[in-house]
């Protein structure tokens, strides 16, 4: 009876002391996945654009494994922008321009456009960061004749410095070469991408690492845990994660890209695209208002509300798979993109169970459903794909707990305000929850999207705080749609 009762213990300390720092976004960072080196990736790229270039078009790289894709004269495409995107997002074509440009008469090529050695940007720069958080609670329950006190700390440290240097290709010299190079129209690619009318860009300038740079986070939490029933009982646990990763030298940080126009075998730069700049321009999206994005939902999600209960488990259950698993969400999102690109069925076939049921649906369907069902599914995961990893966990949790439709509400009434980087109320009855614990990871998970909420309804947010809550607002929609079929 001592053993079940001290391993009981035990038990409440591993589940109790992380659930005391919910409200401090760092502190979740012992909660591990696969993707943790790519986790760490993005924070350190969307970092360096922060500082260097804030409300530039400098655009980070999300994944290590992808940088090289991003190097100077690489083909990429853009994705769709969403309202809740602080950036556009851009997908590798494993081409270069001198892929799909014909020959030179002189048969050089155009690798003497790329700087090398001397050549290079004289420009470099030296960014640091450093981070130490400690936080310390105390919970006491009283239960009839049970007295439990739970007393926890936790410590998150990290620290990195990072030597970098811009690399870029002047448009002067692109511009020459347009003169001199035409694009080979008989190219496969070139093909695809004109029957499908997509735009194309071209990478032509780099932030790139000097040297090997590591990157390393440190997080620990302590608990003790002491029990009065009939006997008195103490016990102690201790949790410590350290996550590391290291970035090779020449890894492409973040970039810009030039769209290219390109009719018959003549192609030009597009400096100043027209679809980006209106999206960027619009008065919605700037004043931060709600009205812009339902907009947005409603146009890209419609087709989920038209789906039959069994339809929108099958669906959910999919959602949640990619929630937790990165591997399968990036599948996910490459099918989609692949019907949208092509327009077909042909590519969704997978050997993922959790997957298998939802494509085989899709793969039956009409080509208007189809095409319809995809849209919806990218922009859901493009909205979670903007959440942090900790978001998505308590996300899952909250389906479970069946509180995501008044977390919705909450999250509602946060961006009807007008003026973001001010102080504002909330709503105190939407922060007001059955069990502790769901109040808890309701703060923490919106609080990570730059909100600041208070238990007397008092609030504040950041500057940059509409598009994070815009993408929790866009994936609580979704999965509040999805739970409460119609």
């Amino acid at each position: 009876m001592f053993c079940y009762i001290f391993l009981l213990v035990l038990q409440v300390i591993w589940l109790n002391v992380p659930c005391l720092f919910l409200r401090h976004k760092s502190m979740l960072l012992w909660i591990k996945n696969s993707s943790s080196c790519n986790r760490m990736f993005k924070k350190i790229t969307q970092s360096i654009v922060k500082q260097m270039d804030p409300d530039g078009d400098l655009v980070p790289v999300r994944s290590m494994l992808d940088h090289e894709h991003f190097r100077p004269l690489c083909l990429v495409r853009r994705k769709r922008k969403a309202t809740f995107q602080r950036s556009p997002r851009y997908r590798q074509t494993w081409y270069r321009l001198e892929d799909v440009l014909l020959p030179r008469q002189d048969g050089k090529s155009s690798e003497y456009l790329i700087p090398n050695g001397s050549e290079q940007d004289s420009r470099q720069f030296l960014i640091k960061r450093s981070v130490a958080d400690r936080i310390d609670g105390t919970l006491i329950v009283p239960a009839d004749c049970t007295r439990a006190e739970v007393k926890g700390a936790a410590s998150l440290a990290s620290e990195w410095s990072i030597k970098l240097q811009k690399n870029h290709i002047p448009p002067t010299k692109l511009e020459a070469l347009k003169t001199e190079r035409k694009i080979n129209t008989n190219h496969a690619f070139i093909q695809q991408l004109q029957k499908n009318h997509q735009n194309l860009y071209v990478v032509h300038e780099t932030i790139e690492t000097l040297e090997e740079t590591s990157y390393q986070e440190i997080s620990e939490a302590d608990g003790n845990f002491m029990a009065q029933i009939y006997v008195k009982f103490c016990a102690k646990g201790t949790r410590k994660n350290k996550q590391s990763i290291t970035i090779p030298k020449g890894c492409t940080m973040a970039f810009r890209a030039f769209q290219l126009a390109i009719s018959d075998a003549s192609w030009d730069l597009h400096y100043f695209p027209e679809s980006l700049t209106s999206s960027l321009q619009s008065d919605d999206v700037l004043q931060g208002t709600l009205g812009a994005l339902e907009a947005e939902v409603k146009r890209n999600c419609h087709i989920l509300s038209t789906l039959s209960s069994q339809l929108s488990i099958i669906l959910l259950k999919a959602i949640k798979a990619v929630m937790g698993d990165r591997n399968l969400f990036q599948e996910l999102s490459h099918k989609m993109e692949a019907v949208l690109d092509e327009g077909d069925s042909g590519e969704l076939k997978t050997e993922s169970p959790a997957l298998k049921h939802l494509l085989r649906l899709l793969q039956q369907s009409s080509a208007d459903i189809l095409l319809c069902m995809a849209a919806a599914i990218a922009y859901t995961l493009d909205a979670l794909e903007e959440l942090s990893e900790d978001q998505l966990l308590l996300l899952l949790e909250s389906l479970e707990n069946k509180i995501v439709s008044q977390q919705l509400k909450l999250v509602e009434s946060i961006l009807k305000q007008r003026e973001y980087g001010k102080g504002f109320r909330a709503d105190p009855s939407l922060l007001y929850f059955s069990r502790e614990r769901e109040h808890q990871l309701t703060i923490a998970m919106v609080e990570m999207s730059g909100v600041k909420l208070h238990e007397d309804g008092s609030a504040a947010c950041t500057k940059e705080a509409f598009s994070a809550t815009g993408a929790l607002y866009v994936s609580l929609y979704v999965l509040n749609l999805l739970s409460n079929p119609h």
